[in-house]
């Protein structure tokens, strides 16, 4: 499995993490993507916390596993609560990668930031991670931290949703902020079993995969991890597919196709 830097941190991260969010396929395919070298991505309102312990069991110093706290606890001692809450689903004594899942209007970003810092001082979080943040947003809570540095932001990002490349994904490529990609393949319209996406993307999609010998997934995918700082989490509930979307960053795609791919937006 490929690596990226993460963020600021000087840690690497694998190229593909395992998304969990209405995850319904037991640990089977979550410690399949972890034999290829995948993390995994969860969170306390997947409800997913659980299965991710059952895939990581005695082998969790090789994952690497990032969770979120939900925007309801935000406030200081609420998250340091929700984060040893998702320690003991996890079961684990540390998160790799701590995420602030939604930011709030309610509670102010210092008073979250300054929790999540302390998490690290404790030793219960590597590193702090944000996610849905704007750009705006994502400075500000920059600006709220002192100690540790904020190493990632999660957002929508697809060959067909691609919003962030006009503002936060430059923002992030500058700032050494890696853009942690949710639904890459734009809830299955990027896959060849679909057909809802518009016809341009098909088009363009077939004419690549066929070029390359891939799937649809995986050379949407691909075109995704040939922007900097990015990294995917594509969810499968299915060994095989799983299989295939871990095989993505091996697949090499020429400007000429990437171009090809950029103008289906």
């Amino acid at each position: 499995m490929k690596l990226r830097p993460l963020g600021s941190s000087g840690a690497d991260l694998p190229s593909i993490g395992l998304g969990t969010s209405r995850y319904h396929g037991g640990a089977g395919p979550l410690r399949r993507g972890i034999e290829l070298g995948a993390w995994i991505d969860t969170a306390e309102s997947y409800g997913s916390e659980g299965i991710v312990a059952e895939a990581v069991a005695h082998q969790r110093e090789r994952v690497f596993v990032a969770t979120k706290v939900s925007p309801g606890h935000l406030e200081y001692h609420s998250l340091l609560r929700a984060a040893d809450a998702s320690l003991r689903r996890l079961s684990t004594d540390y998160i790799d990668l701590y995420q602030v899942h939604f930011p709030s209007t309610r509670v102010p970003i210092a008073e979250t930031m300054g929790a999540m810092e302390t998490l690290v001082d404790q030793g219960k979080v590597r590193f702090i991670g944000v996610s849905n943040f704007s750009t705006s947003q994502l400075v500000e809570a920059q600006e709220a931290t002192s100690r540790h540095p904020i190493v990632s932001n999660q957002v929508r990002y697809s060959l067909t949703r691609r919003d962030v490349e006009a503002e936060l994904l430059p923002y992030c490529q500058d700032n050494d902020v890696t853009l942690i990609a949710h639904t890459p393949l734009d809830r299955g319209g990027l896959t060849a079993r679909s057909l809802i996406t518009r016809r341009p993307a098909i088009d363009a999609l077939e004419q690549v995969a066929s070029e390359v010998g891939a799937s649809w997934a995986q050379v949407a995918l691909a075109w995704c991890l040939s922007r900097p700082n990015v990294v995917v989490i594509p969810k499968s509930d299915k060994v095989e597919r799983v299989e295939q979307n871990c095989a993505s960053p091996d697949i090499v795609l020429t400007m000429d196709q990437i171009e090809m791919l950029n103008r289906v937006a």
